[in-house]
């Protein structure tokens, strides 16, 4: 279920199953990221480009499981997709005592090999993840999932985020042509939801939600390979 504002912000500050900003692995880098930074708004910054650079963008191999989605599992592999990328997000950032939360939305992706295609038999891409960040006094949204190597490779300029400004995909790419379009919104979370994700996405894509352990791939080769650059 989605939550609605709340003035107790404990929803949005506390470790989770997924969000498990109580591991010593996820403090150790949240706090190394924000080492020596004093205001929230400028800590969000720094670790918004953290996620979206030192983990990579990988929407293969996806593990369906409590410690397959976990904010440190993710920093632990260095890789994830856009709704691991953007737990863990929300996990670092309530190491700061920052709010965060999960958001999620259906995106049209115009920029999607055609191996990641047929798998999914679609580019609209369901649940499409990203954060929310309680700063100066208002929810602002980031979208960490494409690091910047991958977003060259597919002549996209890299997302940036200021910690005031709504950060999600620009609707074009270098070009001109279409790059992403929103559909549908969900609303925000405190945590991970497991089941309605994975039973949206064995709906919707069988092929990953039913053996995601099968889908293997190396999505910025792809980009290369099909002259997306």
């Amino acid at each position: 279920m989605t939550y609605k504002e709340d003035s107790d912000f404990s929803l949005y500050l506390n470790p989770t199953a997924y969000i498990d900003s109580d591991s010593n692995t996820i403090i150790e880098y949240s706090n190394e990221i924000c080492k020596g930074i004093k205001l929230n708004l400028d800590k969000a910054i720094m670790l918004y480009y953290a996620v979206r650079d030192d983990i990579i963008y990988d929407p293969y191999g996806i593990e369906f499981s409590e410690k397959g989605m976990k904010a440190s599992t993710t920093l632990k592999k260095k890789s994830g997709f856009c709704i691991t990328k953007a737990i863990l997000l929300t996990a670092i950032a309530r190491v700061q005592n920052i709010p965060a939360r999960l958001g999620f939305a259906d995106v049209k992706n115009h920029l999607i090999t055609k191996k990641l295609r047929d798998i999914m038999g679609t580019d609209i891409f369901i649940y499409h993840g990203y954060t929310e960040l309680f700063l100066n006094k208002k929810w602002v949204k980031a979208t960490p999932a494409f690091n910047k190597t991958l977003c060259e490779k597919f002549n996209v300029k890299p997302l940036e985020f200021d910690g005031i400004n709504d950060s999600i995909f620009h609707p074009f790419d270098n070009s001109g042509n279409k790059h992403m379009e929103y559909l549908k919104n969900y609303g925000h979370y405190h945590d991970f939801p497991m089941n309605e994700i994975y039973e949206t996405y064995c709906k919707y894509y069988p092929n990953i939600g039913r053996y995601p352990d099968k889908i293997k791939g190396d999505f910025e080769k792809e980009a290369i390979t099909e002259n997306k650059i």
